[in-house]
């Protein structure tokens, strides 16, 4: 599902706060509330406390400031911002949001944990609402289900390894086309002494990595919605070979040593320091790399797992930070009147600039290297990311697992008859 090219591309500027991750901010004074974007009715008048969930701790210096501004548009609701580290938010959002005390406004990811949250009914139905029209239209599909607008992505992110331009011209080296061609490419790093990929095997790396490296492999783009619904196998030739390109990286040392107990911050480390070629992560990425090292020169690639003229995707893109107004809240008005304010062109702008992240908001400028470099992917042809079509969360785990056990010394076939066993049990449920 490539991305359509009329859009704007989007960048960010990255903003590492060095406040609390739990940090809120100022109250505002009483007065009057101009009525919820969409809902034609009038907010209470007596003063409301919204509560704000998400994992983006690395945002919160830039949203603190957005607040602000809301709040003096809108002095009558305050807003309190409550963050969560993104594995701990996988596993514990839903549980902070069923009973209303948290969470007004929240964010989600696409896939699996978007699903559960629509199943448990924590969703407020954003269909029609006004400020829809400030988005991409072709870019928040997964948050839609059933044909409504059930949230709203308002980040786009590249998952393709990062790589630093510097050390590539120094070896004469440009992104390759095929899966020969990266292959060499990683063992000429090698040779000179760079580690090729830095791989955050201990935690994201598997999620993260697996898209660009199946992508050409899919047999078609919703073959692990077919596993879920056992029409497909992990077992089949499409994901063993997968399994079998990342154990043929890692057999080769191309990743660095002890990838499976390597963290993400540590594999990061290993690419800012100019130790790595390539990160294994993607644009995300790319402000917060550049802040720690100004010298740092990055664009995007994807490995190219087939021939050149077999290869039907160019890298990877998702929808993400899905926006929502829970459906347990108790101001459903003035949470819907947050997100329209965060959906402004300008408002936008503002979080992508100073936190490095792409958004989907239309016509929003972008101003640095970084999420230039990261626009150069909207004309690409690129993949919604294949890990978010895995609905299933237990069956999400045993594909990244399988990649976790190849690295861990399990081959590719056993990895992957593990892997099918869970989905056959997820199945029969």
């Amino acid at each position: 599902m490539p991305i359509q090219p009329k859009f704007t591309p989007v960048l960010l500027a990255a903003a590492v706060s060095s406040v609390s991750l739990l940090a809120g901010c100022g109250g505002g004074t009483a007065g009057e509330t101009a009525p919820a974007a969409g809902d034609g009715k009038q907010a209470a008048s007596a003063p409301v406390t919204l509560s704000f969930l998400h994992w983006r701790g690395e945002d919160v210096k830039s949203l603190n400031g957005l607040i602000e501004k809301f709040q003096q548009e809108n002095p009558n609701i305050r807003v309190e911002m409550q963050t969560m580290p993104s594995d701990q938010y996988q596993s514990g959002a839903q549980a902070k949001l069923t009973d209303g005390s948290s969470g007004d406004v929240f964010a989600s990811s696409p896939g699996a944990q978007f699903e559960a949250l629509a199943k448990a009914g924590l969703f407020t139905d954003l269909t029609g609402e006004s400020f829809l029209s400030n988005f991409n239209e072709s870019l928040i599909g997964p948050g839609k289900k059933d044909g409504k607008q059930l949230a709203v992505p308002y980040q786009l992110v590249y998952n393709d390894p990062i790589y630093n331009v510097k050390l590539f011209e120094k070896y004469g080296l440009t992104p390759p086309k095929d899966w020969e061609g990266f292959l060499a490419l990683c063992a000429k790093l090698k040779e000179a002494g760079v580690i090729p990929i830095a791989f955050a095997g201990a935690d994201i790396g598997p999620g993260q990595f697996m898209n660009t490296m199946v992508m050409n492999n899919l047999p078609s783009d919703d073959a692990f919605v077919q596993v879920g619904e056992g029409k497909a196998k992990l077992t089949d030739e499409w994901w063993v070979k997968t399994l079998s390109q990342f154990k043929e990286l890692n057999d080769k040392g191309y990743f660095q040593p002890n990838a499976l107990g390597t963290k993400d911050a540590a594999a990061g480390a290993l690419f800012i320091q100019e130790k790595a070629a390539m990160l294994a992560s993607g644009s995300y990425q790319l402000a917060q790399n550049k802040k720690q090292n100004p010298n740092l020169e990055q664009k995007l690639l994807a490995p190219i797992t087939v021939a050149a003229d077999k290869a039907k995707y160019e890298g990877v893109h998702t929808s993400t930070f899905l926006l929502a107004v829970n459906s347990k809240s108790k101001h459903p008005a003035e949470a819907k009147k947050f997100i329209e304010f965060l959906s402004r062109k300008e408002t936008a702008g503002t979080y992508a600039n100073e936190t490095g992240q792409n958004v989907t908001v239309k016509e929003v400028q972008y101003t640095s290297k970084e999420l230039l470099a990261a626009g150069e992917w909207s004309s690409k042809k690129t993949i919604f990311q294949p890990r978010f079509t895995i609905t299933n969360g237990e069956i999400q785990k045993a594909v990244t697992g399988s990649i976790q056990a190849v690295l861990g010394g399990k081959s590719p076939e056993d990895a992957a008859k593990e892997a099918q066993a869970i989905v056959d049990q997820q199945i029969k449920k």
